[in-house]
């Protein structure tokens, strides 16, 4: 079978199309175990050493709302798609034409490619908590409450998430939406989502290097990590379409911790390790986001599918240390 990852240059793109052929298999469209025998990365951009050194690899540029182009990658009856390619939160209210034509015209491109089909393929994509927000939202959300939200990002997740819905429930595809909290710790640099200082704020006093914090260290997030979104993923892929019913969307696991206590698990397991200093500025714009989030999230859901999640922040820290540095 083929699989494709929109977003594949990304970072979580990157660590599952890894852990895809180290896998090897997925259920196809058969409803049995299938051999990968290509994998597509596609994205805007494919630096070289993006494409992982496998036979089965390829790297494809492009725009997603080119529907002519992404036509052509779902070329297979036998294929999955796992839906990444996204404009970021804080970068989605800056620009929302930009929004409206990756998130939203890109995601209609992904589900008619796959509607065009003679088989019924899986698809995972890539939502967000941020489908929750407004006055009316609970301290603790689960995946009943009522999706209000407060940002151009979430709402595209929200939209996409309901035609997915519609698209699994006529049969034109088996869709699942992976909810995701705030993913850790990123390599690299910042990029232009809004929670983009929940890596930095590990990342650079890792790297010795200094790190300015937008937010007050009493603001609440819920986090997961980086392998752990991996492997949900694929669990989710797998999980038989009536575990899931007639709504798609699952919230994945997280852990509910505030900055002050991140910053003390970063110490905890950097020990004698030197620590570039974190000192405390905050920006309104970003602020002002962060306070549409929701605080928790209930995971019956998720718990019921096996959804991974770590048992603490000092793992995820200790994961980013063993795999980046």
């Amino acid at each position: 079978m083929k699989v494709v990852i929109t977003g594949g240059c990304g970072f979580i793109g990157q660590r599952l199309a890894q852990r895809l052929l180290e896998k090897g298999s997925l259920v196809g469209p058969s409803g049995r175990q299938e051999e990968i025998d290509k994998l597509t990365l596609f994205d805007t951009v494919a630096p070289p050493d993006k494409l992982p050194k496998d036979p089965r690899a390829e790297l494809v540029t492009g725009d997603i709302a080119n529907w002519p182009l992404f036509e052509s990658l779902i070329d297979r009856d036998d294929i999955s798609v796992f839906h990444l390619a996204s404009v970021v939160s804080g970068g989605g209210e800056k620009d929302f034409d930009a929004a409206m034509r990756i998130n939203l015209n890109g995601g209609l491109n992904v589900f008619q490619g796959l509607r065009q089909r003679e088989s019924v393929p899986r698809l995972v994509f890539a939502s967000s908590i941020a489908v929750f927000g407004g006055a009316a939202m609970p301290e603790t959300v689960g995946d009943l409450a009522k999706q209000t939200p407060q940002t151009t990002y979430g709402m595209t997740k929200a939209v996409c998430e309901l035609m997915i819905n519609d698209y699994s429930r006529k049969g034109f595809f088996d869709g699942r939406s992976a909810r995701l909290p705030t993913v850790v710790i990123r390599p690299g640099k910042p990029n232009a989502a809004a929670s983009s200082f929940a890596s930095g704020v590990f990342r650079e006093p890792l790297n010795g290097e200094p790190c300015v914090l937008p937010v007050e260290t009493s603001q609440v997030m819920p986090l997961l990590g980086y392998r752990s979104v991996v492997e949900g993923f694929i669990r989710l892929h797998e999980v038989e379409a009536e575990a899931l019913g007639d709504d798609r969307a699952v919230s994945l696991p997280s852990l509910v911790v505030d900055v002050a206590e991140m910053i003390a698990a970063l110490r905890r397991v950097a020990g004698e390790r030197p620590l570039g200093e974190i000192t405390v500025a905050p920006d309104p714009f970003i602020q002002a986001i962060c306070a549409t989030w929701p605080r928790d999230s209930r995971e019956e859901r998720a718990d019921a599918l096996g959804l991974p999640k770590e048992g603490s922040v000092d793992e995820i820290v200790e994961a980013y240390i063993e795999d980046y540095l």
